[in-house]
């Protein structure tokens, strides 16, 4: 890639940094906009996802805003520099695997395979319990970065449909008065 001046700029050069951090931090102040509604943001990502052919800084960032928009623990920002680290030296394997580690803790990587020319990823959120049993995501796709990108996006929606669910049941209260039993047994 030129710059200015004609000067070859490389992988990790200043310019490409600087461009994938103000990006990443236009996407964050993004997703915290978006935070009440993931399902957009969600439906947005595996759009881009669906085109992608290779990993970019943007796509990155984008999923990095996600899973800040669904993680706000204590501790949590040394993970996200991590990433953003990753992101700048183009480690997009090792990016996509500590962000599903950030953005999904509860989700495991159960098994990723390649067979004819595609890569298979497979999560789960109860990792000894059998496939048929667990909550699994399963997804293919030529790139391996973008196997386990896309896998991230539909756990997401997993887990947020069913965060959705739960919400939407009425909660009962417990009796306040004691119970008494009122058979006669003579």
């Amino acid at each position: 890639m030129k710059g200015e001046g004609g000067q070859q700029k490389g992988i990790g050069s200043p310019a490409v940094s600087a461009w994938g951090e103000s990006y990443a931090q236009s996407r964050t102040s993004g997703a915290m906009r978006f935070a009440s509604n993931q399902k957009e943001q969600i439906s947005g990502l595996e759009a881009e996802l669906r085109r992608a052919q290779a990993v970019t800084p943007a796509l990155m960032a984008g999923m990095l805003a996600l899973a800040e928009a669904r993680r706000s623990a204590p501790g949590s920002c040394d993970q996200a520099d991590r990433i953003r680290h990753l992101i700048r030296a183009e480690a997009w394997t090792d990016g996509a695997l500590a962000l599903l580690e950030f953005g999904l803790p509860q989700w495991k990587l159960r098994c990723i395979t390649y067979e004819d020319s595609e890569w298979f990823c497979s999560l789960g959120k109860q990792w000894p319990l059998p496939a048929w049993l667990d909550d699994v995501v399963t997804v293919s796709h030529p790139v391996l970065p973008l196997v386990i990108l896309t896998a991230f996006v539909e756990a997401c929606a997993v887990t947020s449909c069913a965060t959705e669910a739960v919400r939407t049941v009425p909660s009962v209260q417990p009796a306040v008065h004691d119970a008494v039993c009122c058979d006669n047994f003579f």
